[in-house]
């Protein structure tokens, strides 16, 4: 049996036009003159893999850890994670210092005939920051037909058929594959979502890269997975699984690839769990700081907890807000 304990991870941080160093509002040093748009917190992606900064894995990336602890670490309701080779979640911090483009995920049936074997991305997102003008874009204002979308996408007049949500810190949003989705300028999100780089853009604004150039659309491919049926859509409410005075206990997203529940907790209390060997679960403080197992989580940071853990405890330094992801049998 491996040792098994609390793993922490060294992020990768990504570069894409529309960053910026907001990051640095959540005490992140960041890389001098440059921008940063992504934070992958816990990740084992081809496009970005995080190595264990603590412990006896210290060096080692998270697909050597599959390999190394297999059910130990991924649990059995994971198996197929481990058939294919590949860690079932990817964690990251988002800056949108400016708006990310109008784009689409496929689900895994599409990503499997169409990627060779990337995954579909089902994703939900937690704002941690938004300014008070803050959207997103989510859907359609209307029922479209694919022809009708094509023609506006090459006509130029798909802002006509956006449907805006406005967005603050502490909400939370669901994103199946499929829908047509934009994070808006002014926001930090933290996202947790299947292991996948698969997007489709399907309207960038109009703006080039740093060479000049329009960037890639995939407009063909968009059309294929765009579920046109998600009209006006409002933010979902957290769905209460627990409270007390000192404990508020929620679920955010439930799928077939993930569960995301937020747990609340007053400085001192603590907060019971077990790790039964079903599933790997992803713990991450949203605010204040508390110690899961032993290992400190300051604000904003995830750690991740293998599948044959066992009993664990969690103690709140302050008045914290977590969350928690793993894979549930639905």
């Amino acid at each position: 049996m491996s040792k098994l304990y609390p793993l922490l991870f060294e992020p990768v941080l990504k570069h894409y036009l529309w960053g910026g160093r907001n990051l640095e509002k959540l005490g992140r040093e960041l890389p001098i003159d440059t921008i940063v748009s992504e934070s992958w917190e816990i990740a084992g992606h081809e496009d970005g893999m995080t190595v264990v900064k603590n412990g006896i894995y210290a060096g080692k990336n998270l697909n050597q850890l599959i390999n190394l602890m297999g059910v130990e670490l991924v649990g059995y309701n994971n198996q197929w994670a481990l058939d294919r080779g590949k860690f079932p979640f990817l964690v990251k911090l988002l800056d949108a210092n400016r708006r990310l483009s109008v784009q689409v995920h496929p689900d895994d049936v599409y990503a499997q005939e169409h990627e060779g074997n990337e995954l579909g991305k089902a994703e939900m997102w937690v704002v941690l920051w938004a300014e008070p003008s803050a959207e997103i874009i989510y859907g359609f204002t209307e029922e479209l037909r694919s022809d009708t979308f094509k023609h506006a996408i090459n006509s130029g007049s798909v802002e006509n058929y956006l449907h805006h949500i406005p967005i603050k810190a502490g909400d939370h949003i669901c994103v199946p594959p499929g829908t047509l989705h934009a994070i808006l300028e002014g926001v930090l999100i933290a996202e947790i979502q299947q292991n996948s780089n698969t997007t489709y853009r399907v309207y960038d604004w109009n703006r080039v890269d740093q060479n000049g150039k329009p960037r890639r659309l995939h407009i063909n491919k968009a059309l294929d997975v765009i579920n046109f049926q998600q009209i006006n859509t409002k933010l979902s409410e957290p769905e209460l699984i627990s409270r007390t005075d000192n404990v508020i206990h929620e679920q955010l997203c439930q799928n077939d690839y993930f569960t995301t529940e937020r747990i609340i907790l007053k400085t001192g209390e603590k907060y019971s769990g077990r790790c039964d060997g079903s599933s790997v679960e992803i713990w991450g403080t949203v605010s204040g700081k508390a110690t899961i197992a032993g290992e400190m989580l300051t604000e904003v940071q995830f750690c991740l907890l293998p599948a044959g853990l066992g009993e664990f405890s969690i103690d709140a330094k302050s008045n914290c807000v977590l969350l928690r992801t793993f894979t549930a049998s639905i």
